[in-house]
Order: C-alpha cells, then sequence, then structure tokens
C-alpha cells in the first residue's frame, strides 16, 4: 500500500476551518457576511466569553428551506454561485460554501431559520462534523445561528487563541467593519447581554459618526470620486488634523472590508507631501467597481483582492484622495491658542526643557522670487486710522473672504510673518510656505524628463534577477527619472547618471530604491513618486530662508502666492505652514472680559 491516501472528511473541514475560522472574529464575520447576502434589514449580535464562548447573529433575511438546511452545513455547497464564469463577477460577501461546514467541525452549531413565505420554521445542529436530523423550531422569520465552544474538539487549536478581552475586541473590529459597509441595515451588538452598540439603518455619514466618532468626520475631508465602471467615497483625514498613533484606515471594496498593499499606498501617496513624517494618515474609504474587474477569489478569509487593471486604479485612487486634501489655504491648521504660542501648561515656552530657545542658524539668501504686492483697499483700511471699539480692540474691516490670510503686519525673527485677517491674527512661516509654493510651481512646469548629472566613473553593483528584469522594463521610467541604467552582465547593472537635484546621493541606493518602487506599484506610479520626491528637494533649496528679510509687499504677495496654492496649508514635509489665532483666543489668553 502507497503512502498517500485520501483524507476524511471531518480532517478536511478541520483543516479548512484553522484557514477560514482563526478565531471567533473569523467566525462572525462569515456569519454576518451570509446574514447580509440573505438581504437582511436588520441583524443582531450577541457574543460571550469573547467569542469563545457563544457567538448568536439572529437576521431577518430570506432564511434557508428545510431540504436546504443539510446542505447549508456541507462543504462546497452554496447558493451564491453555479458555473464557473460566476467566479468571474462575484457579485455577494460569500460564494465558497465552506464556512458554515468549517464552523461546525471545531464547534458546536444551531441553525434556526423559517424560509420568507413559510409556515414553519425548521432547525439543524452541528456538534464537531456530526449532523443531526433537521427537526421544527420556534422563529418569526428570518435566521437565527449559535456558534458555542468554539475549538472544543481540538484543544491544541484551542490554545493559540488569547484571552477573551483580545478575542472579544477582535469581534468587535469585525462587527464595525461590516456595520461600516453596509449603513443601510440596522445592526445591534451584545456582550454577554449587555448592549454595545445600536446602530439605526440610514446614511453612511451617520454611520460613521457613531462608529469613528464625530471628531473624524470634523476632522476629515469628504472624498468623492467617479469614471467608469468605478466610484471612490469616504473620509480622508486632513493633514492638519492627522496624529502620531493614526485612526483607523479602512478600505472596502464592493461592500468588503479588504486589505490590499496597492490602495493603500495610492492613498499614502496621496499624503505624501503634505503630512509630517512623525504623522500617520488616517481614512475610511468606499470603492464601488464592477465585479468582472476584481477577483475576489484569492485569499481564504477574502480580506484581500486582486484587481485586473491596477495601473488605472492605483492613479484613480491617488488623484481622489488628493483632491480631497487639496483644499486652499483657508483650510487653517486646527489647533489650541497656548500651542500655537508654544506655551505649555506651566507657561513656560515649549522645547528642550522649556528653556530658552534654541539659536537660529544663518543661512545664506539669494533673490526671492516674489513680485511685490501694491496694497488694496483693504490693506489700506487695515493700516489705516480706525476707531475701537467698546473693548478697545480695534474693528476689524468690513470685507469678505477674497484674502483669508488678511494683509501683513511684520515680520518676526526674520522666519514668521504675521498678518491680520477678519479673524485675529495670523501666523506663517515663510520658508516652509514659500517651498510649497515652489514645489507646485517645479511640478507644473516639469512634465517631461528631469535633468541628469552624468558620473564621471558609473556605479556598477552586482544585481538581483528581478532588479534587472526591472531595469530593462522600465527603462523610459528610469530615464525620466533622470537615471541611466545599463546592463553589464548577467548579474551586473550600471549606473551612468543620476538626477541633477541629487548628484550628491549614493547612486546605488537611490536606483535600488527607484526599481523597487517600479516592481512594485508600475511604473507610471513609481515614476510620478519620485519625480515629486525630487522636485520637493529642488524646491526644499530653492525657497526663501529663515533670517531673510522681507518688506510688507514681499510678505503680502507670498501671502497671496499661498492663497492661490493648492495644498498650501502644509511644507512639502508635512509641517504646517500656517496658524490662525482668533480675537477670542486672544482675549482668553489675556483674560480680557472676566
Amino acid at each position: 500500500m502507497g503512502a498517500i491516501r485520501a483524507l476524511p472528511d471531518l480532517l478536511i473541514d478541520q483543516i479548512a476551518a484553522g484557514e477560514v475560522v482563526e478565531r471567533p472574529a473569523a467566525a462572525l464575520k462569515e456569519l454576518l457576511e451570509n446574514a447580509i447576502d440573505a438581504g437582511a434589514t436588520r441583524i443582531d449580535v450577541d457574543i460571550a466569553g469573547g467569542g469563545i464562548q457563544r457567538l448568536r447573529v439572529v437576521d431577518d433575511g430570506s432564511g434557508i428551506e428545510r431540504d436546504d438546511l443539510p446542505l447549508a452545513v456541507a462543504r462546497h455547497a452554496t447558493s451564491k454561485i453555479a458555473v464557473p464564469s460566476d467566479l468571474e463577477s462575484i457579485a455577494t460577501l460569500g460564494f465558497r460554501g465552506e464556512a458554515l461546514a468549517s464552523i461546525g467541525a471545531v464547534a458546536r452549531l444551531a441553525i434556526a431559520s423559517r424560509a420568507a413565505g413559510k409556515p414553519h420554521a425548521w432547525r439543524i445542529e452541528v456538534e464537531g462534523g456530526t449532523v443531526a436530523p433537521v427537526a421544527p423550531a420556534a422563529l418569526a422569520s428570518g435566521t437565527s445561528i449559535t456558534v458555542e465552544e468554539l475549538y472544543f474538539n481540538t484543544p491544541a487549536r484551542r490554545k493559540f487563541l488569547r484571552t477573551e478581552p483580545t478575542e472579544r475586541a477582535h469581534c468587535d473590529e469585525a462587527f464595525v467593519r461590516l456595520a461600516l459597509a453596509h449603513p443601510e441595515i440596522a445592526f445591534s451588538l451584545s456582550h454577554g447581554g449587555r448592549l454595545v452598540h445600536r446602530l439605526v439603518a440610514g446614511t453612511r455619514a451617520a454611520r460613521v459618526e457613531a462608529l469613528l466618532g464625530e471628531s473624524f468626520v470634523g476632522g476629515a475631508a469628504l472624498v468623492e470620486a467617479g469614471a467608469p465602471d468605478v466610484a471612490l467615497s469616504g473620509y480622508a483625514t486632513r493633514p492638519a488634523h492627522a496624529t502620531a498613533s493614526g485612526g483607523p484606515q479602512l478600505l472596502f471594496v464592493n461592500g468588503r472590508h479588504v486589505r490590499d498593499r496597492m490602495l493603500a499606498h495610492a492613498v499614502r501617496e496621496a499624503y505624501r507631501d503634505v503630512l509630517h513624517h512623525d504623522r500617520q494618515p488616517s481614512y475610511a474609504l468606499w470603492l464601488a467597481i464592477d465585479p468582472r474587474r476584481v477577483d475576489v477569489n484569492v485569499h481564504p478569509q477574502k480580506t484581500e483582492v486582486r484587481f485586473r487593471e491596477p495601473g488605472a486604479l492605483y492613479p484613480f485612487v491617488r488623484a481622489a484622495v488628493e483632491r480631497a486634501l487639496s483644499a486652499g489655504a483657508a483650510d487653517a491648521p486646527a489647533v489650541s491658542a497656548a500651542h500655537r504660542l508654544g506655551v505649555g501648561a506651566a507657561g513656560a515656552p515649549t522645547g528642550a526643557a522649556g528653556g530658552a530657545p534654541a539659536p537660529r542658524p544663518a543661512y545664506a539668501q539669494g533673490a526671492i522670487a516674489l513680485p511685490a504686492s501694491e496694497p488694496s483697499p483693504f490693506y489700506a483700511r487695515l493700516f489705516g486710522e480706525r476707531p475701537a471699539d467698546a473693548t478697545g480692540t480695534s474693528a476689524l474691516p468690513e470685507t469678505g473672504d477674497d484674502h483669508p490670510l488678511g494683509f501683513a503686519l511684520a515680520q518676526l525673527h526674520g522666519v514668521y510673518v504675521l498678518a491680520q485677517n477678519r479673524a485675529g491674527l495670523v501666523l506663517v512661516d515663510m520658508h516652509a510656505a514659500h517651498e510649497r509654493i515652489v514645489y507646485e510651481r517645479l511640478k507644473a512646469s516639469h512634465s517631461g524628463a528631469l535633468p541628469t548629472q552624468p558620473l564621471l566613473v558609473p556605479a556598477t553593483f552586482a544585481a538581483e534577477a528581478v532588479e534587472i528584469a526591472a531595469a530593462g522594463e522600465h527603462a523610459p521610467a528610469l530615464d525620466a527619472l533622470g537615471f541611466a541604467v545599463t546592463r553589464l552582465g548577467p548579474a551586473t547593472l550600471a549606473v551612468r547618471a543620476v538626477p541633477a537635484a541629487l548628484a550628491d546621493a549614493d547612486p546605488v541606493t537611490l536606483v535600488r530604491a527607484v526599481l523597487h518602487d517600479l516592481r512594485e506599484y508600475g511604473g507610471s506610479a513609481a515614476t510620478e513618486a519620485r519625480r515629486d520626491e525630487l522636485l520637493a528637494s529642488m524646491a526644499c533649496h530653492g525657497s526663501v530662508r529663515a533670517n531673510r528679510p522681507l518688506a510688507v509687499p514681499e510678505m503680502n504677495a507670498l501671502l497671496r502666492e499661498m492663497e492661490a496654492t493648492e495644498r498650501a496649508g502644509q511644507c512639502n514635509h508635512g509641517r504646517p505652514t500656517w496658524y490662525q489665532l482668533t480675537l477670542a483666543e486672544l482675549d482668553r489668553l489675556f483674560l480680557r472680559g472676566r
């Protein structure tokens, strides 16, 4: 007798359970997806013991016919696909027909269901893979599924589960993701009978606010974009509201929460030159796409997808998020007045040990390419004689919001521009602001290949096979970035030229990084990202530096340029370029009115 043998059905189901039902949250996800596919308008969830002891999902969907109950708990039996071509355009959340069989193989599973229009409900039970006969049940409508003692018959597998609070947190996360994906359905979640969430059916905005919080919605930009067979909508946190700890990073494709490297990278690239390196973006984005253009049958838990045209989808997603984040200079960062002034809780200046600020380095500075801005009637009124109001504060001029950054008052320490607008005082970091202006100009003007710097001695290095293949496949992209890379042998590449802006950098490190991006994200995406990095470096070197005196007309010219420039609220490195101090905040600082 040979060494190869067929595995028994129970062992097959237990193996599948290890992939499909790795923890209680995975089982809950499968049950919720079945309820959604059944057309439920209300889904109630109750868990106990972190979902290890019990999971119960009750829905008001279409229910299961009596004769279909045994098939529902059998392997690879489903109502959602029938022929191979159905896999090419899957429109339901579930489709493999293995979740209930896998759960029943490693738990005590009970299903009670009453099919729509039927006079009676029926029940089936599965314990460790053993299926009991169908029996009558009491249920008004829909389906109730209970899973108890997950992995009771595989104690070795159960030992890998975490503590009850950890498993409960994972269950909560699975619940929130599906509730966010389907705001048209009412949901409730209870822990051992204690209500945690009660969500009414409604709009996506209301569901997002209920689950992610008012602060997330208030600090996020609305993303809306459409193209043939694809649409993107949702929320992306504005750079000024991003934090070091980050927040939710949620991507949904056709109502399914997914983890997709390509989509996540496209979103990160949209933040690349507006978010400081110590901050993390947060977002909740919904992608609706023709099911024929996405393959969801690539992961046992259906958490990964593969797009048929990633090269077209990547720039679409990135551009949509960029447009949402590209609010003009009127979108000021919102921070407390004390933080804006660098005052800590005890009133000491923030910084190193609360001591005196470090001396600022002196920089050589050439001419600044800012045309002088002549005073407007608003400017004349701003600095002319004006009566004071009853509190002794000068009345602000009656004007519209054509100039939200106001007009310059003075320059502070050769670094900051102080301006007055209708709301109060505006502080501008002149280098950061001018850097953004120069960067956007460079991006608009450098649509072709970047200037190159030939190397006196080519830099050679031992390349991996994938690097050599990428260098050949993406030669035009390398040329556009200012690189000249040739193949010297079967395992050797030579760098003969680099972008002129990075002539002093290590050419081998640069080329390897670029080749990696070209392989991972495609020629157009990687080329644009690298080109922008080079232009950002050029903009940093070409913008006005600290200790550069500016005349008042030049300061006003800078303010007007900022108002006309996209993403002017942050410099190329994500630092804020300006802050607003309102009159009310100034009054509080000086205890006025108390």
